[in-house]
């Protein structure tokens, strides 16, 4: 093995060195072992991330089990949800580049020799992985695992039934004590938002690419099964360092088409898409929105999983977790069975070494026979509001048109003033501008803004299109990362109040009823909004953002 931790350890200069991992209390025998960096985003700011310490250690057992010799870290992480509807959001994708570089900093600045990455929350998911792939070195990625559903009246209930109840007690269809009693249970304990939010559709494309141990994505945080998935991903990453598996190895091209594949496949978060692009990046892999659109037009939507479906994570795992998905696919001749994957085994031989028990009354992962839809459900848009593209996440939704009438804010905050006031009303298309990765900076979800609407009971009534996100855990008729955003000139900027607007998914379109000679006018109009940030990381960030349609990854200024 080629172990790049040698620059910094042997010979007489690097006594010093040698020094400082005796004070921690390694040992020479220590030392002449491998060396791997397990990183880990554990912090108090969320569930998701609260217990990730634990597993660090569970994982550093099975590092030191396979002869190597773990150095924990960590990395940030933002909680989407208690960052979500104020200025705090606008840091929540800047995260994702800030746990990356943390990554990359850290295992360049010790010379590690790998990396055993685990993460909780929806931007240290794709923060962990874009790391790795920048890094790459052998790696190997595991989940902090799903937090257990809530029981309210006797439903279960998520994080998502919470943003839905403010919009439903706005409209006078709930108490404030039934709000409260909800707000009381809906997230019992440790672990990632329970629906196949950005979190849990990120820890599923992590099986689907190849990243992480098989079976890996679906079992709860607070289970001794997790405790063991870490032990073993640890323990796994010396296979990776005798064999000289890397990430860029495992993730491929046809890794990358399908993990695609997947997050259709499970009705998975629109952030998705805005993820794979970032990380294809890392490994210079040429990913593009119109790949997403291919692959999801052959993709069957088969998981029946919240926010649009029935079901969360622990019903998946009952039946078999992501693999039950992979294996149907596979049958299907869907699925590219022949990719490297972090166990060295081709993803068709982990499958073919599984048991699945996958009866004829099937609910939660549906048959490929008898689909949710027969598409999938992450679709790109195009058209003269979005001309390098926008996105729509399909999973229960029924209108496949919608013509409305523009209702246009500057801020997210603006739009849920309107909305809370009741002022937004069947037919409207509430357009919210200036939120993209620029213009924001950092493209804040808006889910505060759409549960609201669907708490309003307007879900499909009202439509939303925006150059910012929207939560894993949206639904309804809304439409994000519209590109180009409206801080750098894109149509967006050019929406007036009372414009029609119409959005036609069997065509794949979203169209400005405006004529070209109206749109130049107000061109030469146009001024961008001034920044709101001048100095700091959002400042940094927004200077070197990219579009969202090319994954709103950071660049370095061309000199």
């Amino acid at each position: 093995m080629e172990l790049q931790s040698r620059k910094a350890i042997e010979g007489p200069a690097r006594a010093p060195h040698r020094a400082m991992y005796k004070a921690m209390g390694l040992t020479n025998e220590d030392l002449d072992r491998p060396l791997i960096g397990v990183s880990s985003t554990c912090n108090e700011a969320t569930p998701c991330n609260i217990h990730l310490g634990q597993l660090a250690q569970s994982a550093k057992r099975g590092v030191k089990d396979a002869g190597c010799t773990p150095r924990e870290f960590t990395a940030i992480a933002v909680s989407d949800g208690i960052a979500m509807g104020h200025e705090g959001m606008k840091a929540s994708l800047v995260s994702r580049e800030i746990i990356a570089d943390s990554i990359e900093v850290m295992v360049r600045a010790h010379q590690y020799d790998g990396v055993v990455g685990i993460s909780g929350c929806d931007k240290s998911l794709p923060g962990t992985l874009m790391g790795m792939g920048r890094l790459n070195l052998p790696a190997i990625f595991v989940y902090g695992g799903t937090i257990m559903p809530g029981v309210w009246n006797g439903k279960q209930v998520t994080v998502q039934d919470v943003y839905e109840a403010v919009g439903a007690y706005d409209a006078g269809k709930m108490t404030l004590q039934e709000l409260l009693s909800l707000e009381d249970v809906a997230c019992p304990a440790a672990g990632s938002c329970a629906g196949m939010y950005t979190a849990n559709t990120m820890a599923s494309i992590s099986e689907a690419i190849g990243m992480s141990l098989p079976g890996s994505a679906s079992p709860p945080a607070e289970s001794e099964r997790r405790h063991e998935i870490c032990y073993n991903t640890g323990k796994a990453i010396m296979n990776l360092l005798e064999n000289n598996i890397r990430p860029r190895d495992i993730m491929t091209f046809e890794a990358f088409e399908n993990a695609i594949m997947m997050a259709n496949a499970i009705g998975g978060s629109t952030n998705a898409v805005l993820h794979l692009l970032a990380i294809a990046r890392e490994v210079g892999v040429k990913l593009t929105l119109s790949d997403f659109e291919r692959i999801r037009k052959r993709t069957p939507h088969i998981a029946d999983m919240r926010p649009g479906g029935m079901y969360v994570m622990l019903d998946l795992d009952k039946v078999g977790g992501v693999p039950v998905i992979l294996n149907s696919l596979l049958k299907k001749g869907l699925l590219h069975g022949d990719i490297m994957t972090v166990t060295g085994k081709t993803m068709k031989e982990n499958l073919e070494s599984m048991t699945f028990n996958y009866g004829p009354d099937a609910k939660v992962v549906r048959h490929l026979d008898n689909p949710i839809k027969i598409e999938g459900t992450l679709k790109i848009l195009k058209g003269t509001l979005a001309p390098d593209g926008a996105v729509v996440k399909l999973a229960g939704v029924q209108s496949k048109r919608f013509v409305g009438r523009a209702r246009v804010f500057d801020a997210e905050e603006k739009a849920f003033d309107a909305i809370s006031k009741r002022k937004i009303v069947e037919g409207d298309v509430v357009v919210i501008r200036y939120e993209g990765p620029k213009g924001g900076p950092g493209m804040r979800e808006m889910l505060a803004v759409t549960a609201a609407l669907v708490g309003q009971g307007l879900g499909e009534k009202v439509a939303m299109v925006t150059d910012g996100r929207f939560s894993g855990a949206t639904r309804g008729f809304m439409i994000g990362h519209v590109a180009p955003e409206a801080m750098v000139g894109g149509p967006i900027a050019l929406v007036k109040e009372g414009d029609e607007i119409v959005i036609d998914t069997s065509k794949s379109r979203i169209d400005l009823r405006v004529s070209k000679a109206e749109l130049k006018k107000r061109m030469k109009k146009w001024k961008p909004i001034r920044p709101h940030y001048k100095t700091g990381a959002l400042a940094k960030y927004a200077s070197l953002v990219q579009s969202a349609s090319e994954g709103a990854v950071t660049l370095p200024v061309k000199v």
